[in-house]
């Protein structure tokens, strides 16, 4: 089955989107540890569910949403200096480009730190979970996956330009732009590497800018270190979240609009999930035999 579903995977991409290195790795670690021991098993089936959303993000790129529904770029930038505008030489700026005028080497350093940690916060804690609580493991998991599934449904309905976007290409429309580092290239000229040059550079659509979803993983991490019990890292967990937010408005890559919605986005699929689909008694034998599964 899982060289079946491998094949599949492969086939499917080299037809939709061509086939890069990374998928090969996925494919690799993936059947190694299917075949490797029961342990190994175990522990992939769980983190399928993060497999999976790395899969669907990537088939983003197959059908942009800016040929789905016109990119909001105009209406988002007046909105965002109309309700947290701030006035620089008598010019009311967004806080964007209050921050592109006025930065300093140690707060770029900071930022930087803080905007590497949006992916590898959440797995790192989905590794302790798995191992520590295999319930809230699921209950974290799954809830990660809805959030981002609600984020990239908002992508299609409501597709928005990043502020860096309009600095560099003002309020019209231009297809076929590619990612860019904004204010975090700061931080790669301050470490003489081209850090989130490479990251950016994969992007797979510079016009997903509301809801921020680097605002939304830090907040689901905390919200579940406090159902799990993990009191000693609540204060980092939430430092890193201020720290993700914060930067995603200094570094020029969201408005303080996109950082609410992302916040907002959170908020409403953990609720959807702790009191809707965990009320339904299908989806809690769903849990349970997963649960049975991975342990």
């Amino acid at each position: 089955m899982a060289l079946l579903v491998s094949g599949f995977y492969l086939l499917l991409m080299s037809l939709v989107i061509g086939l890069k290195v990374e998928n090969w790795i996925i494919v690799a670690g993936f059947n190694a540890c299917i075949w490797l021991s029961e342990a190994s098993r175990k522990f992939i089936l769980g983190f399928s569910i993060f497999i999976l959303f790395a899969i669907i993000y990537d088939f983003m790129k197959v059908y942009p949403n800016y040929k789905v529904n016109p990119v909001d770029i105009a209406g988002i930038y007046n909105s965002e200096k109309s309700l947290f505008g701030l006035t620089n030489q008598g010019v009311l700026l967004t806080p964007n480009e209050f921050f592109a005028i006025h930065h300093n080497a140690i707060v770029d350093f900071m930022c930087g730190l803080f905007y590497l940690s949006w992916i590898p916060l959440p797995i790192a804690f989905a590794f302790w979970l798995y191992f520590n609580n295999k319930k809230q493991f699921l209950h974290f998991s799954l809830t990660f996956l809805f959030v981002n599934l609600i984020g990239f449904c908002i992508y299609y309905i409501h597709p928005a330009a990043p502020p860096w976007y309009v600095a560099q290409y003002g309020l019209d429309f231009h297809q076929g732009v590619g990612g860019n580092t904004a204010g975090l290239g700061r931080f790669d000229a301050l470490v003489h590497l081209k850090i989130f040059g490479s990251l950016y550079s994969r992007n797979s659509n510079v016009f997903a800018a509301m809801p921020s979803l680097h605002c939304a993983y830090p907040t689901i991490v905390l919200f579940y270190s406090f159902k799990s019990k993990v009191k000693s890292m609540k204060w980092l967990f939430g430092l890193i979240m201020v720290g993700i937010w914060f930067t995603a408005i200094y570094s020029g890559h969201h408005y303080v609009l996109d950082a609410i919605m992302g916040i907002a986005c959170t908020a409403t699929g953990i609720v959807i999930f702790q009191y809707g689909l965990l009320k339904a008694s299908f989806f809690n034998s769903f849990l349970a035999k997963y649960e049975q599964a991975i342990s």
